[in-house]
């Protein structure tokens, strides 16, 4: 286990090195003058010259590129373009809200959609089955903004107006002060997450009770509870554990759309504020977080299949 933690967390660094170098060759491409959105259109070709070199526009691109890695390695990401406020201070309260959003989530979607695919592979070939796995299907194909519109018009401005379409901060405090302005946002995320963990739900519990060991267990004459929750649900339950932690990791960078659809506080929506103003050092910090967390689910997927799984378990040591 260790060694593979240290292969993983190895291979995870050279990752965020190459996103490092990608992500800040992709800003260094962006359209338009950083000081000129800076300072707007009026700016006199002096003030443009000045705030360029105290930017440090006018290096080299190697400098710059050095200059701002070392600032991450020390978790000094400068000062915003736009605003001139520490990046570390500005983005606090944006993080905070994004890990409430992707919790609240990850709370609501995982075991619903355990319990939903347990529910469908309980009862295979029937209409509840095939309802699930057609429903699960559509959604699964339908992009999650295209889920959020078709959420806005069915509960905030269509048949339904019982939610809020946007999020709108009444007053000071932590964002679940109003809950409601939480829903739509959640139950987005919630069904564009939930369809692929409970179609591995089904396919691994249907393949798990159709093994050896389990037909064994129910030919023994064990209630068929115990045979489910005891033989089949510990080994059926390890493939889908990765695909949760992959899905948990897909929130990072699905909640940029629902959080810019929503006009949630969050992430998602200081990214695009951040690409709209040309402010190259919150894109930056920005998206490398967002690769860093994706690194690190992944490589908590890894050890949970370890873990879970006793055959890939017994083979790693």
């Amino acid at each position: 286990m260790a060694r593979l933690l240290l292969r993983r967390l190895l291979v995870g660094l050279l990752i965020l090195w190459a996103v490092s170098v990608i992500v800040f060759l992709a800003t260094k491409a962006l359209p338009g003058d950083a000081a000129q959105a800076v300072l707007g259109r009026q700016a006199t070709p002096e003030r443009l010259a000045a705030v360029r070199e105290q930017l440090g526009l006018g290096q080299p691109a190697l400098t710059q590129y050095l200059e701002w890695l070392g600032g991450v390695l020390t978790f000094d990401l400068g000062d915003s373009f736009a605003t001139g406020q520490p990046i570390a201070e500005l983005l606090q309260p944006r993080i905070a809200n994004s890990l409430v959003l992707m919790g609240a989530s990850a709370v609501i979607a995982t075991p619903l959609a355990v319990a939903l695919g347990t529910w469908s592979a309980l009862r295979r070939d029937s209409a509840v089955d095939h309802v699930t796995s057609t429903g699960t299907l559509v959604l699964a194909s339908m992009p999650e903004f295209v889920v959020g519109v078709l959420l806005v018009l069915l509960l905030s401005t269509g048949l339904l107006h019982v939610l809020p379409a946007v999020f709108v901060a009444t007053e000071p405090g932590p964002i679940w002060v109003d809950p409601a302005q939480l829903v739509l946002p959640v139950l987005t995320l919630v069904l564009a997450v939930s369809p692929y963990i409970t179609r591995m739900m089904r396919a691994t519990m249907v393949e798990v009770l159709e093994s050896d060991y389990v037909q064994q267990a129910q030919l023994k004459g064990l209630p068929r509870r115990t045979v489910l929750w005891r033989h089949a649900f510990p080994n059926a339950v390890g493939p889908v554990a990765q695909v949760v932690a992959l899905q948990l990791a897909w929130l990072a960078g699905g909640v940029v759309l629902v959080e810019f659809l929503f006009r949630f506080p969050g992430v998602g929506f200081a990214l695009v504020d951040a690409v709209g103003n040309r402010d190259v050092l919150v894109v930056q910090a920005l998206a490398l977080l967002v690769a860093a967390l994706y690194v690190v689910v992944n490589i908590l997927a890894d050890v949970i299949g370890i873990v879970t799984n006793p055959k890939v378990r017994t083979a790693s040591s």
